[in-house]
Protein backbone atom coordinates (compact mmCIF):
# COMPACT_ATOMS: atom_id res chain seq x y z
CA UNK A 1 0.00 0.00 0.00
CA UNK A 2 1.40 3.42 -0.97
CA UNK A 3 1.90 6.13 1.62
CA UNK A 4 -0.82 8.77 1.93
CA UNK A 5 0.54 12.28 2.41
CA UNK A 6 -1.74 14.39 4.59
CA UNK A 7 -1.67 18.11 5.34
CA UNK A 8 -3.04 18.57 8.87
CA UNK A 9 -4.00 22.21 9.46
CA UNK A 10 -4.48 23.91 12.83
CA UNK A 11 -4.92 27.58 13.64
CA UNK A 12 -6.03 28.16 17.23
CA UNK A 13 -5.92 26.40 20.59
CA UNK A 14 -9.22 24.48 20.19
CA UNK A 15 -7.74 22.98 17.01
CA UNK A 16 -4.70 21.69 18.87
CA UNK A 17 -6.85 19.65 21.25
CA UNK A 18 -8.66 18.05 18.31
CA UNK A 19 -5.66 17.45 16.09
CA UNK A 20 -3.36 15.98 18.77
CA UNK A 21 -5.09 12.57 19.04
CA UNK A 22 -5.58 12.41 15.27
CA UNK A 23 -1.85 12.88 14.67
CA UNK A 24 -1.03 10.18 17.21
CA UNK A 25 -3.44 7.74 15.59
CA UNK A 26 -2.17 8.47 12.07
CA UNK A 27 1.51 8.39 12.95
CA UNK A 28 1.05 4.98 14.59
CA UNK A 29 0.28 3.61 11.11
CA UNK A 30 2.92 3.26 8.40
CA UNK A 31 0.47 4.24 5.66
CA UNK A 32 0.51 7.94 6.52
CA UNK A 33 2.95 10.82 6.22
CA UNK A 34 1.60 13.83 8.08
CA UNK A 35 2.70 17.44 7.60
CA UNK A 36 1.46 19.61 10.47
CA UNK A 37 0.73 23.20 9.39
CA UNK A 38 0.01 25.88 11.99
CA UNK A 39 -1.52 29.01 10.48
CA UNK A 40 -0.69 31.07 13.57
CA UNK A 41 -4.23 32.44 13.77
CA UNK A 42 -3.99 32.53 17.54
CA UNK A 43 -1.86 35.52 18.40
CA UNK A 44 -0.56 34.45 21.85
CA UNK A 45 2.60 32.65 20.78
CA UNK A 46 3.75 31.79 24.32
CA UNK A 47 0.41 30.31 25.34
CA UNK A 48 0.23 28.35 22.10
CA UNK A 49 3.62 26.80 22.93
CA UNK A 50 2.33 25.80 26.37
CA UNK A 51 -0.62 24.06 24.74
CA UNK A 52 1.64 22.05 22.43
CA UNK A 53 3.65 20.92 25.45
CA UNK A 54 0.60 20.07 27.55
CA UNK A 55 -0.97 18.10 24.71
CA UNK A 56 2.27 16.19 24.07
CA UNK A 57 1.96 17.33 20.46
CA UNK A 58 4.93 17.71 18.16
CA UNK A 59 5.84 21.12 16.88
CA UNK A 60 4.42 22.17 13.50
CA UNK A 61 6.39 21.46 10.35
CA UNK A 62 5.20 24.78 8.90
CA UNK A 63 4.16 27.97 10.75
CA UNK A 64 2.40 30.62 8.65
CA UNK A 65 2.30 33.31 11.39
CA UNK A 66 -0.81 35.04 10.03
CA UNK A 67 -1.65 36.70 13.36
CA UNK A 68 -4.85 38.48 14.29
CA UNK A 69 -7.06 40.81 12.25
CA UNK A 70 -10.61 41.07 10.99
CA UNK A 71 -12.25 37.86 9.84
CA UNK A 72 -11.69 38.81 6.21
CA UNK A 73 -8.05 39.80 6.75
CA UNK A 74 -7.25 36.66 8.68
CA UNK A 75 -9.00 34.36 6.22
CA UNK A 76 -7.29 36.02 3.27
CA UNK A 77 -3.82 35.76 4.82
CA UNK A 78 -4.31 32.08 5.62
CA UNK A 79 -5.44 31.34 2.06
CA UNK A 80 -2.60 33.29 0.50
CA UNK A 81 0.16 31.71 2.60
CA UNK A 82 -1.36 28.25 2.62
CA UNK A 83 -1.62 28.19 -1.16
CA UNK A 84 2.14 28.74 -1.35
CA UNK A 85 2.69 25.79 1.01
CA UNK A 86 0.32 23.49 -0.88
CA UNK A 87 2.12 24.33 -4.12
CA UNK A 88 5.68 24.35 -2.75
CA UNK A 89 5.84 21.29 -0.49
CA UNK A 90 4.90 18.75 -3.19
CA UNK A 91 8.04 19.82 -5.05
CA UNK A 92 9.98 18.38 -2.09
CA UNK A 93 8.07 15.09 -2.17
CA UNK A 94 4.80 13.61 -3.33
CA UNK A 95 1.71 15.87 -3.61
CA UNK A 96 -0.76 15.99 -0.75
CA UNK A 97 -3.41 13.30 -1.02
CA UNK A 98 -5.74 15.05 1.39
CA UNK A 99 -6.05 18.05 3.70
CA UNK A 100 -7.45 17.46 7.20
CA UNK A 101 -9.12 20.36 8.99
CA UNK A 102 -10.73 20.38 12.42
CA UNK A 103 -13.32 22.52 14.16
CA UNK A 104 -14.74 25.83 12.97
CA UNK A 105 -12.17 28.63 13.25
CA UNK A 106 -11.27 30.92 10.34
CA UNK A 107 -8.24 28.78 9.49
CA UNK A 108 -10.50 25.73 9.08
CA UNK A 109 -12.61 27.36 6.39
CA UNK A 110 -9.65 29.07 4.73
CA UNK A 111 -7.72 25.81 4.44
CA UNK A 112 -10.73 24.00 3.01
CA UNK A 113 -11.29 26.66 0.33
CA UNK A 114 -7.60 26.76 -0.60
CA UNK A 115 -7.40 22.98 -0.89
CA UNK A 116 -10.57 22.77 -2.98
CA UNK A 117 -9.28 25.32 -5.49
CA UNK A 118 -6.13 23.22 -5.87
CA UNK A 119 -8.21 20.05 -6.26
CA UNK A 120 -6.98 18.49 -3.01
CA UNK A 121 -9.68 16.46 -1.20
CA UNK A 122 -10.69 17.74 2.23
CA UNK A 123 -11.63 15.84 5.39
CA UNK A 124 -13.45 17.82 8.08
CA UNK A 125 -13.31 16.58 11.66
CA UNK A 126 -16.24 17.78 13.80
CA UNK A 127 -18.45 18.15 10.75
CA UNK A 128 -22.20 18.73 10.79
CA UNK A 129 -22.45 20.85 13.94
CA UNK A 130 -25.03 23.61 13.55
CA UNK A 131 -26.23 26.29 15.95
CA UNK A 132 -28.58 27.69 13.26
CA UNK A 133 -27.38 31.14 14.27
CA UNK A 134 -25.63 32.76 11.32
CA UNK A 135 -24.60 35.76 13.38
CA UNK A 136 -21.89 33.47 14.78
CA UNK A 137 -18.81 33.53 12.52
CA UNK A 138 -18.13 29.90 13.44
CA UNK A 139 -21.46 28.87 11.94
CA UNK A 140 -20.49 30.30 8.56
CA UNK A 141 -17.13 28.54 8.79
CA UNK A 142 -18.85 25.21 9.52
CA UNK A 143 -21.32 25.49 6.66
CA UNK A 144 -18.69 26.45 4.08
CA UNK A 145 -16.20 23.80 5.21
CA UNK A 146 -18.80 21.03 5.13
CA UNK A 147 -19.96 22.09 1.68
CA UNK A 148 -16.39 21.70 0.40
CA UNK A 149 -15.29 18.55 2.25
CA UNK A 150 -15.90 15.11 0.75
CA UNK A 151 -15.06 13.23 3.97
CA UNK A 152 -17.06 14.30 7.01
CA UNK A 153 -16.22 13.01 10.49
CA UNK A 154 -19.10 13.64 12.88
CA UNK A 155 -19.13 13.70 16.70
CA UNK A 156 -22.87 13.29 17.41
CA UNK A 157 -26.00 12.01 15.60
CA UNK A 158 -27.49 15.49 15.12
CA UNK A 159 -24.51 16.29 12.90
CA UNK A 160 -25.36 13.37 10.63
CA UNK A 161 -28.95 14.61 10.32
CA UNK A 162 -27.80 18.15 9.51
CA UNK A 163 -25.46 16.99 6.75
CA UNK A 164 -28.07 14.73 5.16
CA UNK A 165 -30.59 17.57 5.22
CA UNK A 166 -28.04 19.77 3.44
CA UNK A 167 -27.69 17.17 0.70
CA UNK A 168 -24.37 15.54 1.55
CA UNK A 169 -24.13 11.91 0.33
CA UNK A 170 -24.46 9.39 3.14
CA UNK A 171 -21.28 7.59 2.11
CA UNK A 172 -19.26 10.75 2.85
CA UNK A 173 -20.56 10.96 6.44
CA UNK A 174 -18.89 9.02 9.27
CA UNK A 175 -20.12 9.10 12.88
CA UNK A 176 -16.87 8.51 14.77
CA UNK A 177 -17.24 10.18 18.16
CA UNK A 178 -15.51 13.17 19.68
CA UNK A 179 -11.75 13.73 19.38
CA UNK A 180 -11.89 16.41 22.09
CA UNK A 181 -12.88 13.66 24.50
CA UNK A 182 -9.95 11.54 23.27
CA UNK A 183 -7.64 14.30 24.49
CA UNK A 184 -9.59 14.75 27.70
CA UNK A 185 -9.40 11.10 28.71
CA UNK A 186 -5.75 10.76 27.73
CA UNK A 187 -4.56 13.76 29.73
CA UNK A 188 -6.92 13.63 32.71
CA UNK A 189 -4.46 11.65 34.88
CA UNK A 190 -1.75 14.25 34.20
CA UNK A 191 -4.19 17.04 35.06
CA UNK A 192 -5.00 15.44 38.40
CA UNK A 193 -1.28 15.56 39.23
CA UNK A 194 -1.09 19.35 38.79
CA UNK A 195 -0.81 21.44 41.94
CA UNK A 196 -3.07 24.30 40.88
CA UNK A 197 -5.82 23.52 43.41
CA UNK A 198 -3.55 23.63 46.48
CA UNK A 199 -1.76 26.67 45.04
CA UNK A 200 -5.10 28.49 44.89
CA UNK A 201 -6.35 27.12 48.21
CA UNK A 202 -9.23 25.25 46.54
CA UNK A 203 -10.86 21.96 47.45
CA UNK A 204 -12.19 19.61 44.79
CA UNK A 205 -15.94 19.94 44.29
CA UNK A 206 -16.15 23.15 46.32
CA UNK A 207 -15.78 25.84 43.63
CA UNK A 208 -17.07 26.88 40.21
CA UNK A 209 -15.24 27.76 36.99
CA UNK A 210 -16.25 30.66 34.71
CA UNK A 211 -15.19 31.33 31.11
CA UNK A 212 -16.82 34.07 29.03
CA UNK A 213 -15.50 35.42 25.75
CA UNK A 214 -18.25 35.63 23.10
CA UNK A 215 -19.20 39.14 21.90
CA UNK A 216 -22.87 38.59 22.80
CA UNK A 217 -21.84 38.26 26.46
CA UNK A 218 -18.88 40.62 26.84
CA UNK A 219 -19.46 43.49 24.38
CA UNK A 220 -22.45 44.99 26.23
CA UNK A 221 -21.82 46.45 29.70
CA UNK A 222 -25.33 45.75 30.96
CA UNK A 223 -25.14 42.05 30.01
CA UNK A 224 -21.61 41.47 31.26
CA UNK A 225 -22.27 43.46 34.43
CA UNK A 226 -25.44 41.50 35.22
CA UNK A 227 -23.72 38.15 34.66
CA UNK A 228 -20.92 39.11 37.03
CA UNK A 229 -23.47 40.35 39.57
CA UNK A 230 -25.30 37.00 39.57
CA UNK A 231 -22.04 35.11 39.87
CA UNK A 232 -20.90 37.38 42.70
CA UNK A 233 -24.11 36.59 44.58
CA UNK A 234 -23.63 32.85 44.01
CA UNK A 235 -20.01 33.17 45.12
CA UNK A 236 -21.21 33.72 48.68
CA UNK A 237 -21.72 29.95 48.78
CA UNK A 238 -18.59 28.94 46.86
CA UNK A 239 -15.78 30.76 45.06
CA UNK A 240 -15.75 31.03 41.28
CA UNK A 241 -12.44 30.86 39.45
CA UNK A 242 -12.40 32.99 36.29
CA UNK A 243 -9.44 32.53 33.87
CA UNK A 244 -10.04 35.67 31.83
CA UNK A 245 -9.71 35.78 28.05
CA UNK A 246 -7.69 38.87 26.99
CA UNK A 247 -10.67 40.24 25.05
CA UNK A 248 -12.94 39.83 28.08
CA UNK A 249 -10.35 41.50 30.33
CA UNK A 250 -10.34 44.57 28.09
CA UNK A 251 -14.13 44.81 28.24
CA UNK A 252 -14.20 44.44 32.02
CA UNK A 253 -11.70 47.28 32.36
CA UNK A 254 -13.50 49.47 29.79
CA UNK A 255 -16.86 49.00 31.49
CA UNK A 256 -15.50 49.66 34.99
CA UNK A 257 -16.34 46.19 36.30
CA UNK A 258 -12.99 45.26 37.83
CA UNK A 259 -14.40 45.74 41.35
CA UNK A 260 -16.49 42.58 40.81
CA UNK A 261 -13.31 40.47 40.65
CA UNK A 262 -10.82 39.51 43.32
CA UNK A 263 -7.25 38.29 42.89
CA UNK A 264 -6.81 34.55 43.37
CA UNK A 265 -5.67 34.67 46.99
CA UNK A 266 -7.46 31.74 48.61
CA UNK A 267 -10.52 33.61 49.89
CA UNK A 268 -13.57 31.52 50.68
CA UNK A 269 -15.92 33.47 48.41
CA UNK A 270 -15.98 35.80 45.43
CA UNK A 271 -14.98 35.64 41.78
CA UNK A 272 -11.25 35.06 41.52
CA UNK A 273 -9.55 36.37 38.41
CA UNK A 274 -6.77 34.34 36.80
CA UNK A 275 -4.69 34.82 33.66
CA UNK A 276 -5.32 32.37 30.79
CA UNK A 277 -4.08 28.88 31.64
CA UNK A 278 -2.42 26.04 29.80
CA UNK A 279 -4.54 23.01 28.97
CA UNK A 280 -3.46 20.80 31.88
CA UNK A 281 -3.92 23.45 34.59
CA UNK A 282 -7.27 24.42 33.10
CA UNK A 283 -8.38 20.79 32.90
CA UNK A 284 -7.29 20.29 36.50
CA UNK A 285 -9.62 23.15 37.49
CA UNK A 286 -12.63 22.19 35.37
CA UNK A 287 -12.50 18.44 36.03
CA UNK A 288 -12.64 18.93 39.81
CA UNK A 289 -15.15 21.79 39.89
CA UNK A 290 -18.71 21.75 41.18
CA UNK A 291 -20.14 23.72 38.26
CA UNK A 292 -18.92 25.34 35.02
CA UNK A 293 -20.43 28.57 33.70
CA UNK A 294 -19.31 29.17 30.13
CA UNK A 295 -20.08 30.22 26.57
CA UNK A 296 -17.48 27.79 25.16
CA UNK A 297 -18.57 24.97 22.86
CA UNK A 298 -15.70 22.70 23.83
CA UNK A 299 -16.38 23.06 27.55
CA UNK A 300 -19.97 21.92 27.03
CA UNK A 301 -18.53 18.67 25.66
CA UNK A 302 -15.90 18.24 28.34
CA UNK A 303 -18.37 18.94 31.15
CA UNK A 304 -20.75 16.33 29.72
CA UNK A 305 -17.98 13.73 29.51
CA UNK A 306 -16.95 14.53 33.10
CA UNK A 307 -20.51 14.63 34.47
CA UNK A 308 -20.15 18.20 35.75
CA UNK A 309 -23.08 20.68 35.58
CA UNK A 310 -22.52 23.19 32.76
CA UNK A 311 -24.53 26.40 32.57
CA UNK A 312 -24.08 27.58 29.00
CA UNK A 313 -24.41 31.33 28.43
CA UNK A 314 -25.84 30.98 24.94
CA UNK A 315 -29.32 30.82 23.40
CA UNK A 316 -28.35 28.09 20.95
CA UNK A 317 -25.77 25.35 20.76
CA UNK A 318 -24.25 23.45 17.86
CA UNK A 319 -23.77 20.56 20.29
CA UNK A 320 -27.36 19.63 21.24
CA UNK A 321 -26.35 16.26 22.63
CA UNK A 322 -24.73 18.05 25.57
CA UNK A 323 -28.18 19.42 26.49
CA UNK A 324 -30.34 16.44 25.49
CA UNK A 325 -28.14 13.74 27.04
CA UNK A 326 -25.41 15.59 28.88
CA UNK A 327 -25.02 18.06 31.72
CA UNK A 328 -25.43 21.37 29.83
CA UNK A 329 -28.34 23.79 30.22
CA UNK A 330 -28.80 26.73 27.85
CA UNK A 331 -29.03 29.94 29.90
CA UNK A 332 -28.68 32.64 27.24
CA UNK A 333 -28.11 35.97 28.97
CA UNK A 334 -31.06 35.47 31.33
CA UNK A 335 -29.86 36.33 34.86
CA UNK A 336 -32.99 34.81 36.44
CA UNK A 337 -32.40 31.47 34.73
CA UNK A 338 -28.75 31.54 35.77
CA UNK A 339 -29.75 32.10 39.41
CA UNK A 340 -32.27 29.24 39.32
CA UNK A 341 -29.83 26.74 37.84
CA UNK A 342 -27.03 27.78 40.22
CA UNK A 343 -29.44 27.23 43.11
CA UNK A 344 -30.13 23.72 41.76
CA UNK A 345 -26.42 22.99 41.67
CA UNK A 346 -25.99 24.17 45.27
CA UNK A 347 -29.00 22.18 46.48
CA UNK A 348 -28.02 19.02 44.62
CA UNK A 349 -31.15 19.02 42.44
CA UNK A 350 -29.50 19.83 39.11
CA UNK A 351 -30.16 17.30 36.34
CA UNK A 352 -27.92 14.28 35.87
CA UNK A 353 -26.49 13.59 32.43
CA UNK A 354 -24.62 10.78 30.73
CA UNK A 355 -21.63 10.53 28.43
CA UNK A 356 -22.82 10.03 24.81
CA UNK A 357 -22.13 6.88 22.84
CA UNK A 358 -18.76 6.86 21.02
CA UNK A 359 -17.33 9.51 23.35
CA UNK A 360 -14.99 6.79 24.55
CA UNK A 361 -11.50 8.11 23.83
CA UNK A 362 -11.12 6.22 20.53
CA UNK A 363 -12.59 8.61 17.93
CA UNK A 364 -9.17 9.38 16.39
CA UNK A 365 -8.46 5.69 15.90
CA UNK A 366 -11.74 5.29 14.02
CA UNK A 367 -10.83 8.30 11.85
CA UNK A 368 -7.43 6.78 11.02
CA UNK A 369 -9.00 3.46 9.99
CA UNK A 370 -11.51 5.19 7.70
CA UNK A 371 -8.77 7.29 6.09
CA UNK A 372 -6.71 4.16 5.56
CA UNK A 373 -9.48 2.19 3.87
CA UNK A 374 -11.14 4.96 1.81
Amino acid sequence: MSTLRLACVVGARPNFMKMAPILRALEALEQFECVLIHTGQHYDRDLSDVFFEDLQMRRPDVHLEVGSGTHAQQTARVMERLEEVFLRLPEQGQPFDRVIVVGDVNSTMAAAITAAKLHIPVAHVEAGLRSFDRTMPEEINRIVTDAIADMLFVSEPAGVDNLLREGKPRDQIHLVGNVMIDTLFQLLPLAYDRDILPRLGLEAGQYGVVTIHRPSNVDHPEILGTLLEVLDDAARNMPFVFPIHPRTQKRIERFGLTDRLRPSNGRLSGIWSLPPLGYLDFLALTSQSRVIVTDSGGLQEEATALGIPCLTLRNTTERPITVDEGTSTLIGDDPGRLRVELDKVCSGTYKRGRCPELWDGHAAERIAQILMTS
